[in-house]
């Protein structure tokens, strides 16, 4: 039985976002509309179908800016959508990409050093699960290998 979940972006940043909200940037976000390829929603864990609008926006997946608060850019709905729920099972969109980067940080929000790797899609829960278990990893980041773009978020359960 697994230890960890898949945390996605939470319900009131996302409708901060989807209602005009500034982004990290101080910015409002972008709306577009999405082709169906490869846009994928930081809050339902689904990807943005073609037709549908969406929003692109610098978000910092951080408590607050420092040194080490990684920012830059993502997809979200530009509609409501059902954020996903936490589960072990890692969410359908992520499974459709070959690898990605994980890195461990710590409860001061740092990057833990030596964590972060480009890992097969095939391993992440059982990577995930390997540093979370150690004592200087409070949570780990998921992001795109090839973009650096946050994808989402991985805690024990």
């Amino acid at each position: 039985m697994s230890t960890i979940r898949f945390t996605a972006m939470s319900t009131t940043l996302a409708r901060h976002y989807q209602a005009g909200g500034v982004d990290a940037n101080g910015q409002t976000p972008e709306t577009h509309v999405s082709d169906g390829d490869g846009v994928p929603c930081r809050h339902c864990l689904r990807n943005v179908k073609a037709g549908d609008k969406y929003l692109v926006l610098s978000h910092r997946p951080f408590p607050a800016p420092q040194p080490y608060a990684e920012t830059g850019p993502i997809f979200l709905h530009a509609d409501a959508c059902e954020r996903h729920k936490e589960t072990a099972e890692m969410p359908a969109m992520f499974r459709e990409t070959s690898d990605y980067i994980l890195r461990g940080y710590s409860d001061q929000d740092r990057i833990v050093y030596g964590t972060g790797g480009v890992i097969s899609t095939s391993d992440i829960p059982a990577r995930a699960e390997e540093l979370l278990r150690r004592a200087d990893v409070a949570y780990v980041h998921m992001r795109s290998a090839r973009n650096n773009c946050f994808q989402c978020r991985i805690d024990l359960a």
